[in-house]
């Protein structure tokens, strides 16, 4: 299991308490410091059943630069969102769980996080 995380948020922090509580294993991907690929965020998205303006923190300072309220949300404007999610990795929203069976979740709630725990 991996967890996508900002050591400042406290969603992200309640979640790991959360797995740990649990005794989950997992690893922490500080995302800001280690933003994930293309590749890695289409993936992510495919597993969460979501486009990437459905996981993007619209409100940040940068979103506001970028117009992204402007942006479109059809399948050609797809790409545009994916590259401002990996050239500003602060707009993906937090934290994300990627469990080992393939459940994964935007763990906002206390219920999401228990969604990926094992049995």
């Amino acid at each position: 299991m991996e967890i996508w995380v900002n050591p400042a948020c406290t969603k992200c922090r309640s979640a790991v308490s959360m797995l740990d509580e649990a005794g989950a294993e997992y690893t922490v991907r500080k995302y800001l410091e280690e933003p994930p690929t293309a590749k890695e965020l289409k993936a992510v998205l495919k597993r969460l059943g979501l486009e990437p303006w459905d996981i993007t923190r619209t409100t940040e300072a940068i979103a506001k630069e970028l117009g992204l309220k402007t942006w479109g949300r059809k399948p050609a404007d797809r790409d545009r969102w994916i590259d401002a999610l990996v050239s500003h990795p602060k707009l993906i929203q937090r934290p994300i769980i990627t469990a080992d069976d393939g459940t994964t979740v935007v763990a906002r709630t206390p219920e999401a996080v228990q969604s990926v725990l094992p049995g």
